[in-house]
């Protein structure tokens, strides 16, 4: 299945500096966030909610294209956890307000890899719809306040935004080789929110007590899940590089290619340490992966990929025919890699 990028829209909340009194505004431990380096983060303005970045990413990307929405066959919404309503196909929202009437919507929630995993369900919907042409990746998070702690509840500094790719099928720019996706579901427990689903719905007694509608932060839930057991709390920690290794050389033998072919890692924009210990386990230094782009606008959820990769190609820092991986790991937990020839 061949497709490409013909062109990559974004939309970002406002820049704001990672200073000490915006991170005493957000942090438990502050000395923690610190030492993540984060410059700044991208915070949306009140009233702008996730699927009005996903339209304005979009509308960009048709424009630059030269495309119209009537054009496109496939809208696939990526994200990484809370859209604006319950029970609501906030991708088929996406389709209706860009005017995409003969397009199919798709909606794919799976983390931080959502944006990674589209490429492949795009590749899955070009193979059997064969009249298919056009479709739009767009990937967008938007941080609800209430639910989430934008420097307390992954370890991260979560922003704004989204990006969206019209992809076109015999396209040669951008090319999609292949994606390879890992899931370890021992671990699904290990990002969620308690309070909100059928097991504990809302208004449910003691969901409203302090934190209690707060999704937890990971790191605080990793001796309770695990029981404490060192054995596998150590298995869980070196799964993070290790199961990214597995997945970059599964795709590269799939396309016949060497991990040392590529060019460039565009990994979710992680920490500064989390990021080193994924350049260490892929061999690679860490100027490969796009750590400093991560550093100066945070992590946008299922987005940060096509982000990075936006940014790249307008810094001129790829050429035609270099390889780039898309790479993440989210809840789940899924480890994604995502190979594209530029």
């Amino acid at each position: 299945m061949s497709f490409g990028i013909v062109a990559i829209g974004e939309s970002l909340g406002e820049p704001v500096e990672v200073t000490d009194p915006v991170i005493e505004e957000y942090a438990a431990n502050e000395e923690t966030v610190r030492s993540w380096g984060y410059r700044r983060f991208h915070r949306a303005e009140d009233g702008v909610l996730l699927t009005d970045l996903a339209v304005r990413a979009c509308e960009e990307a048709l424009k630059a294209a030269s495309a119209d929405a009537s054009e496109v066959d496939l809208v696939v919404l990526a994200i990484a956890d809370f859209a604006e309503y319950l029970c609501w196909d906030a991708a088929a929202a996406v389709q209706g307000r860009i005017g995409a009437v003969n397009a199919e919507a798709m909606l794919i929630n799976q983390a931080c890899s959502s944006g990674t995993i589209a490429f492949d369900s795009v590749a899955g919907r070009f193979a059997t719809h064969p009249d298919y042409r056009n479709a739009l990746i767009v990937s967008a998070n938007r941080v609800c306040d209430t639910y989430q702690n934008r420097m307390d509840s992954t370890t991260t500094v979560l922003s704004d935004g989204a990006a969206a790719a019209l992809v076109r099928r015999s396209h040669e720019r951008g090319r999609w080789l292949a994606t390879e996706i890992i899931t370890d579901g021992r671990y699904a427990d290990f990002f969620r929110m308690d309070v909100g689903g059928t097991a504990r719905p809302f208004g449910t007694p003691g969901a409203a007590a302090p934190g209690g509608l707060r999704v937890r932060n990971p790191l605080d839930r990793l001796g309770e899940l695990l029981e404490n057991d060192a054995r596998r709390m150590l298995e869980f920690v070196r799964g993070f590089g290790g199961n990214m290794r597995v997945a970059v050389d599964r795709v590269c033998a799939r396309s016949g290619i060497e991990p040392g072919e590529i060019k460039r890692f565009i990994h979710l924009n992680d920490n500064r340490k989390a990021a080193a210990d994924i350049a260490r386990a892929l061999g690679v230094p860490l100027e490969q992966l796009t750590n400093d782009l991560a550093l100066d606008h945070g992590h946008f959820g299922a987005a940060d990929q096509l982000l990075g990769l936006r940014r790249l190609l307008r810094a001129g820092e790829l050429r035609d025919g270099d390889l780039v991986a898309l790479t993440t790991l989210g809840s789940g937990m899924h480890w994604a890699v995502t190979l594209l020839r530029v």
